[in-house]
């Protein structure tokens, strides 16, 4: 099929312009000038800094810059960006206490021609000024453990977990205590716990009631699990007249034998309710204690055995630049039957490519769009087949944004429209849902536009988060909830038209908790629902996901993080982090329950379908994971994973390297995008049963 070069600027201008002098400059001719160079300033004072971009005659370099602070959620710049000629006077004000620096780069067409600055801001530590105790037990009993919950303030109403808390007991015959906070209660009586750091101190004080625990029993609903599965024990504690405590305070504890004989320790985890789950198969007994009096209960763990065979069912190398994101549909109109998908690239021309994998041990590039852009790292395709959206990143004049296509025909598309207002920055990921593109926009924000006529696109709203040094990676929409990722402030589900869930609409969406809160937002108003801040500061993609085997719902939060980089390109990086287990049932105490971590790899994004975790693991290869069931903590050691493939091509744009980007299951096929070597297709086989055909 004929192969037809769509541009929306001749290519030469890409590379080539110098309309806007910047980029024709070589990069050590460009510098920032600070005024002041540095600054000292207290939590919630302001500052003010001016910044200037310029060239090497001392003139501004007629090129925008961004501006923002370190740590995220530490420093609070206005503006965010520079005027068109490459100054800006910024206003700065410290949240919080540190070396913290004010970092701007610019708007480059070439990645490799940003140019970075800093301005350090000394922040000190604010003094201390209160301690409280979040203990809010009615009744404590004798012969039992409490983990007192102890925060410290200072004078800016900060959180202090940087100071150590030291504690005493009043009478030590009543109730001990440690450093970690930690009370053993020994008698009836009451005993005053005092938390000391520096010059403040708190009393806290407990009334301790005689134990009247004198028998436990302890059961489960099996005897037998497998590693991964998650149980309960039951536990009953009865007073001297066999009636039941219902409040009698339960400690759990376990010991493992594992089954290979080779020394070492059986692994395994128990929560303070009672949940248990193994990551090694063997035999454990777990025992439940109150008041000096204990019960125990042993279990067998068996090997979880979900491992199958994955095998390579196609792949389309691309060498020549790198790859980014993918999507795959099926054709309408007069290509109802086939199949298709759209890949990215990423540092390269603006490329496209759009390909037919109907056979998916043939795929075919069949058309190719190239816009102004360096990168076209997202790529989407409405429900219905006939709309499709991709990202733009370093233009050659940085009006920044995405391009409208028309994509009913695969083997021709058409540009309708771009659309670049206030994108300076670029528009790194897109989403489209009901007619509207959300577009992560310089970073900052998530801007909405609709594009019910695809030929004449324009702005209804704006998603943008409040706290000091903001930003966004990632936004995903699914019911009308749109689920963005915020790097340190974690995933924020916000309405955007969601159809509120009660008995009469149950047939029309699936049950999601979230939707219990929807109903008042819209594209051009969209509202926050719920949210949970991420505290290694590395959220970047996120998933909803509604378990079908517990009905439970989460949000499973993607990291991406480099905490290693080469000064010289094209090596292979060596990413890291994995993906978190948010578990949102109860959607105003959301909080963490398991994690999927490679620990020697990197996690990129990624995407779920009937329990089962589809993960692109960056050089960590394509990961398969099964999900099912209750989930707690470490997934990966649980033995929940189902298949690995692990690319690098001896002629990718960085031979044998695997460097996965994105994946989608598709009619019981997976495809998946690897930086280095284009688009591929596997799928998954029982053990002994490969095949190489579909």
């Amino acid at each position: 099929m004929r192969k037809s070069q769509i541009k929306i600027f001749v290519l030469t201008i890409i590379f080539l312009s110098s309309l806007l002098g910047q980029d024709s400059e070589k990069k050590d001719t460009l510098r920032y000038i600070f005024e002041p160079d540095s600054m000292f300033l207290h939590v919630g004072e302001t500052g003010e800094v001016s910044i200037q971009l310029v060239k090497a005659d001392g003139k501004l370099a007629n090129g925008p810059f961004l501006i923002y602070g370190q740590p995220r959620r530490s420093l609070e710049a206005t503006p965010r960006i520079s005027d068109s000629t490459g100054y800006a006077k910024v206003k700065i004000k410290p949240h919080k206490p540190g070396n913290l620096k004010l970092r701007v780069r610019n708007v480059a067409v070439k990645r490799e021609d940003r140019i970075y600055g800093a301005v350090n801001v000394t922040v000190p530590k604010p003094k201390l000024d209160r301690i409280v105790f979040q203990d809010s037990m009615d009744k404590y009993y004798s012969e039992s453990s409490i983990q007192l919950n102890t925060i410290v303030y200072d004078e800016a109403d900060l959180v202090r977990s940087d100071v150590p808390i030291s504690y005493s007991s009043s009478n030590t015959q009543i109730a001990t205590v440690n450093n970690f906070g930690i009370v053993k209660t020994k008698n009836s009586g009451k005993v005053v716990i005092t938390a000391a750091v520096d010059s403040i101190s708190a009393d806290h004080e407990l009334s301790i009631m005689k134990n009247p625990v004198r028998s436990l029993t302890i059961s489960t609903e099996k005897d037998v699990i497998r590693t991964g599965d998650v149980i309960r024990f039951k536990v009953k504690a009865f007073d001297r007249g066999k009636k039941i405590v219902a409040d009698a305070p339960i400690q759990f504890s376990y010991r493992g034998e594992a089954e290979y004989g080779i020394g070492l320790p059986a692994s395994a985890q128990v929560t303070k309710d009672g949940r248990f789950v193994a990551e090694i198969e063997g035999i454990y007994v777990v025992t439940a204690s109150s008041s000096g009096f204990s019960v125990r209960k042993t279990v067998k763990v068996e090997k979880r055995n979900v491992h199958k065979d994955i095998v390579l069912v196609g792949h389309g190398l691309i060498s020549n630049v790198y790859t980014s994101d993918l999507w795959i549909w099926p054709g309408i109109g007069e290509h109802t039957g086939k199949d298709f998908a759209v890949t990215g690239t990423w540092g390269a021309n603006g490329e496209a490519y759009f390909w037919d994998v109907t056979d998916p041990s043939n795929l075919q590039i069949i058309d190719t769009v190239t816009v102004d852009a360096r990168t076209v790292n997202d790529v989407k395709i409405s429900a219905d087949g006939r709309i499709g959206v991709i990202s733009r990143e370093g233009a050659s004049n940085r009006k920044n944004g995405f391009v409208v296509l028309d994509v009913s025909d695969p083997y021709h598309v058409k540009i309708l429209s771009a659309f670049n207002d206030d994108l300076t920055g670029g528009v790194h990921n897109v989403f489209i849902y009901e007619d509207h593109v959300y577009a992560v926009n310089n970073g900052r924000k998530y801007d909405i536009i609709n594009i019910e006529d695809p030929k004449n696109p324009f702005r209804v709203g704006v998603y943008e988060l409040t706290t000091p040094g903001h930003s966004i990676h990632d936004v995903w929409v699914e019911n009308g909830i749109a689920y963005s990722s915020n790097w340190a402030d974690g995933v924020h589900a916000v309405d955007v038209g969601g159809l509120k869930f009660n008995e009469k609409n149950r047939g029309k969406i699936q049950y999601n908790p979230l939707l219990m809160k929807a109903g008042q937002g819209g594209p051009s108003n969209p509202v926050h629902i719920a949210d949970m801040v991420d505290p290694n500061g590395h959220n970047h993609a996120a998933f909803p996901f509604k378990s079908q085997s517990t009905e439970k719902f989460y949000i499973v939060a993607g990291d991406e993080w480099f905490p290693w980089r080469y000064p010289n390109k094209p090596r292979p990086y060596q990413p890291r982090g994995g993906f978190h287990f948010l578990d949102f049932t109860d959607i105003d105490h959301p909080k963490e329950e398991a994690v999927y971590t490679i620990t020697e790899a990197g996690s990129h994004n990624h995407w779920i379908q009937s329990d089962t975790l589809y993960a692109a693991y960056y050089n960590g290869g394509l990961r398969i994971v099964d999900i099912s069931g209750d989930l707690l903590g470490d997934l990966y050691r649980q033995g929940r994973e189902i298949a690995f493939f692990q690319t690098g091509h001896q002629k990718g744009h960085i031979p044998n390297a695997p460097n996965v980007w994105g994946t989608i299951p598709y009619k019981g096929l997976i495809f998946f995008t690897d930086m280095y070597s284009g688009l591929y297709c596997v799928r998954l086989v029982e053990k002994d049963k490969k095949r190489s055909t579909p």
